[in-house]
């Protein structure tokens, strides 16, 4: 007798690919679409997307036949990322490192091989920057993914790689492999990560991260546009970011 074991309602993974790459998407998609990228025939996708409607997981837009998700799932997640413990322990400090600089503070944590924004703190200056609480960017081209990346193994960053292409973003983008290792090399003797315009053109980040023995919690960034960045101001940035990771680690004893 097979004594694996075998998961309950299998229709449940369905959806929760389905609600993976809705997720994934800034714009409503189609039947088609969703039935493509998840592997599924238009049929099943169709009676799970009826389901998930019928809850509020996902909404359509009757117009273009088109889903994307809906506020129920929504609320839910934002009370997930609310009841982080790291969130509250970083908010005053973030609050701070805003305070200082000016300019956008975000905090993000690893989910699987992205990083997933759960706080952001706008800058009051002209243009503010484009990114969302729940949104997921690639560890590679940010400056909180290099900072996490940075405290692991080399066989694990290894296997990372492997796991996942260096697609050319922004004419930044590293896409070599020795290149991102050499990059990690430098973040491990900084102690901080750049991203130089590598996720969007124009932004310039510096991230820390934040780890206590051997376990990570996070990281955290400020974003500049980069007509405002000065070699004088990049360097008050640091000094900031060091202080706040510093107060934060120290709340987390």
């Amino acid at each position: 007798m097979d004594k694996t074991k075998q998961p309950y309602g299998t229709v449940l993974i369905k959806a929760s690919h389905i609600l993976d790459f809705l997720s994934s998407c800034d714009e409503p998609q189609s039947l088609n679409n969703i039935a493509k990228e998840t592997g599924l025939t238009n049929s099943t996708a169709l009676k799970i997307l009826d389901t998930l409607l019928m809850i509020g997981y996902v909404q359509k837009n009757a117009e273009l036949k088109k889903f994307s998700l809906g506020l129920s799932i929504i609320k839910y997640a934002n009370k997930s990322i609310n009841n982080l413990d790291i969130k509250k322990i970083a908010q005053p400090h973030l609050e701070e490192l805003q305070r200082v600089t000016n300019e956008t503070v975000h905090l993000g944590i690893q989910d699987k091989d992205s990083i997933i924004y759960i706080t952001k703190i706008e800058s009051k200056n002209p243009i503010c920057l484009y990114s969302k609480v729940g949104n997921s960017i690639p560890m590679y081209c940010s400056a909180m993914g290099k900072a996490i990346l940075a405290y692991s193994l080399d066989e694990e960053i290894k296997n990372y790689l492997d796991r996942n292409p260096l697609n050319k973003l922004t004419n930044n983008t590293i896409t070599n492999k020795s290149e991102f290792m050499e990059e990690i090399l430098k973040v491990r003797e900084m102690g901080y990560a750049y991203d130089n315009g590598e996720h969007e053109e124009d932004v310039f980040c510096i991230g820390s991260s934040i780890t206590l023995n051997h376990k990570n919690y996070g990281a955290f960034s400020v974003s500049i546009p980069k007509y405002r960045l000065t070699e004088e101001f990049q360097k008050q940035i640091i000094e900031a970011i060091k202080i706040c990771e510093n107060n934060i680690v120290n709340d987390l004893h």
